[in-house]
């Protein structure tokens, strides 16, 4: 039901209020991902170029997600203590640094430990982000507004990963321009009203084994989920470099995922509100999975593949936000913050499988393993939300079906085939 007071005096001054609250916040963040797309793709792409083996390479880019790990931990621990602007800005002015200096190394070891202090500032920097917003939300408008953090975050990362045929990624040109943006991106957070940023007086905390004790499903498909994301982000340029499509192309291909994801977030996210979402999961994962078979089929020079590898990421990328939600779900309101913490630890943790994963495919099935990995990884995603359904009852349909929206009711079909596929599963567990 709409807020009634959404048209009133003390609405506008709400709205008012939340714009000056965030406004900073996700123009920082526009400017940080359009430079972690840029310098993520100018790396893969680089690694490439020198010759690298492929175990080198997906050693640089598991080195990345490594520091996820350390990041999302730590920086829930800053913010009790110095605040979130501060922490923010820190992480930044450590990324921007960390930026150039890959670009004026030719050291594999150096891009690898590099590569880890980007991935620590970056899973920070979304801790921090996703605590200010969960601080600032309510039950009226955190739909919306973390919709428009995930636009923003997939959308301007998307667009650094189209930008890479302007550069040389043998040339530090593209590193500093990356470097010189993420720094631009301190600015705006630190002009925000200091007075309305939030204030966490003690950081919350919930162990991994807490965590799974309430929420079994979040916390293993959340490492199933970083795997497979991973294994796009980490190693898409790695195949398209190999397969010999041109810079501009590359480009594409890598940031292609991104605006699919940005295309289908909603519809998706929206579905697994009036759904089940275990089974909005299921219907996605092996969207995905079936996607990923197409793409072996042609040739990755053909027009179809940039459409397929568009659709394959605007399946999978809402995944995230499917186990989030659950997650959220279940969780105790205290717990929130610490468990988003948890949430982006358990994600990297995955992550940092799925590049090695890839590249064991490439060294046995050559540039096709990357679409047999994938296939592989959602596979594995259907079939546990699949398995947690038949274990753990919950209705499928929570709205009536008139109030059902209609991205809901285009998973309808499809959720119903895999209720009926469930029941009968748990008769058959139960004889």
């Amino acid at each position: 039901m709409p807020d009634p007071s959404l048209g009133s005096s003390d609405g506008r001054e709400r709205r008012r209020t939340l714009a000056l609250a965030t406004w900073g916040l996700f123009v920082g963040l526009a400017l940080i991902m359009l430079a972690g797309g840029l310098f993520g793709t100018l790396v893969g792409v680089r690694s490439e170029r020198t010759g690298l083996p492929t175990a080198v390479s997906s050693l640089i880019s598991a080195s990345y997600y490594v520091g996820f790990l350390v990041g999302s931990r730590a920086t829930l621990r800053g913010l009790g203590r110095v605040g979130h602007i501060r922490v923010y800005s820190a992480l930044a002015s450590l990324l921007s640094a960390a930026m150039i200096g890959v670009g004026i190394t030719g050291s594999p070891v150096a891009w690898g430990l590099l590569r880890l202090v980007t991935g620590l500032c970056t899973a920070g920097l979304y801790v921090v982000a996703e605590s200010w917003l969960n601080d600032l939300a309510t039950n009226q408008n955190r739909g919306r507004l973390l919709a428009v953090y995930g636009v923003v975050t997939v959308a301007f990362f998307g667009m650094g990963q189209v930008a890479i045929f302007t550069f040389n990624p043998l040339a530090v040109t593209g590193f500093a321009v990356a470097a010189i943006v993420t720094s631009l991106a301190v600015a705006p957070v630190a002009l925000s009203e200091a007075a309305i940023a939030p204030n966490l007086e003690e950081a919350e905390h919930i162990s991994l084994r807490e965590l799974a004790k309430v929420v079994p499903t979040g916390v293993f498909s959340a490492l199933l989920v970083g795997v497979a994301h991973g294994a796009i982000s980490g190693m898409a340029a790695v195949y398209a470099t190999r397969v010999g499509l041109s810079r501009a192309q590359i480009g594409m291909f890598v940031a292609l995922p991104s605006f699919g994801g940005v295309l289908l977030q909603w519809p998706i996210s929206a579905a697994s509100d009036d759904v089940d979402r275990r089974a909005v999961g299921v219907a996605t994962a092996a969207g995905a999975a079936g996607v990923a078979a197409l793409l072996l089929l042609g040739s990755p020079h053909h027009p179809m593949a940039f459409v397929l590898i568009a659709l394959l990421g605007g399946l999978s990328y809402p995944l995230y936000s499917i186990v989030a939600a659950y997650m959220n779900d279940w969780v105790a309101p205290e717990n929130l913050n610490a468990a988003a913490s948890q949430l982006v630890t358990l994600y990297g943790m995955g992550a940092v499988v799925g590049p090695f994963a890839v590249a064991g495919a490439l060294i046995v099935f050559g540039p096709t393993g990357f679409f047999w990995a994938l296939i592989a990884m959602h596979a594995a995603i259907a079939l546990f939300f699949c398995y947690r359904m038949v274990v753990w009852h919950a209705p499928l349909v929570k709205r009536p079906w008139s109030e059902v929206s209609l991205p809901a009711r285009a998973f309808f079909v499809p959720a119903t085939i895999i209720a009926f596929g469930v029941r009968r599963g748990r008769r058959l567990v139960n004889r």
